[in-house]
């Protein structure tokens, strides 16, 4: 992709991006629906995937990990692993629409977690763009003829631990001025032991 500007690297990189999720959503799905395939499992398969693509990043060198202490970083990869559990469970429990729309309250809750938690002040404009994904959500929620209890129950946490992670990835960042994909690194037990 040399031959590509930035800019068309970005776009590339986006639209391979945005494909790759819808195939992973979908595949996830069908693994459940199909072949009852074990959340657990596959969000076992999930880990190894992540730490081997992280792995194979390294080797290429897009990056040089730092060395943390696991305490460090313990609060953080635990909101990882919650927000992966959580968001399988809510897509084996749910449709794929609901399970993408209840994921788009993540920014909503991003944005009352630093406000909250933070004191972080937000634009009139940008809290007005929250209120119809919000009105959204709850209409697909009331009206979805495969509504359960179960399923928005992880559906709800998978938000929260998705929102608190995103939060604490940023100020863990910010904090230890550490590059997010080197808080990643850190949390793969072969290459730091």
């Amino acid at each position: 992709m040399g031959w590509l500007p930035a800019q068309g690297r970005l776009v590339a990189g986006l639209l391979v991006n945005l494909a790759a999720s819808i195939c992973i959503v979908f595949l996830n799905k069908w693994l459940y629906v199909r072949l009852g395939f074990p959340n657990l499992s596959l969000t076992l398969v999930h880990f190894a995937i992540t730490w081997l693509g992280l792995y194979l990043c390294q080797a290429l060198g897009a990056f040089s990990p730092k060395s943390l202490q696991p305490a460090q970083v313990l609060p953080l990869a635990l909101s990882f692993c919650g927000f992966v559990v959580f968001t399988n469970l809510s897509l084996q429990s749910n449709t794929i629409g609901t399970y993408q729309l209840a994921k788009a309250m993540t920014t909503p809750v991003i944005v009352l977690i630093q406000s909250v938690a933070y004191g972080k002040t937000f634009p009139l404009r940008i809290k007005l763009t929250l209120v119809p994904i919000t009105l959204g959500v709850f209409l697909n929620s009331y009206y979805d003829v495969k509504f359960n209890v179960l399923g928005m129950a992880f559906a709800t946490l998978g938000v929260l631990v998705t929102s608190l992670y995103q939060v604490r990835g940023q100020v863990f960042s910010l904090l230890k001025q550490v590059p997010r994909k080197d808080v990643f690194q850190s949390f793969n037990p072969v290459v730091y032991p």
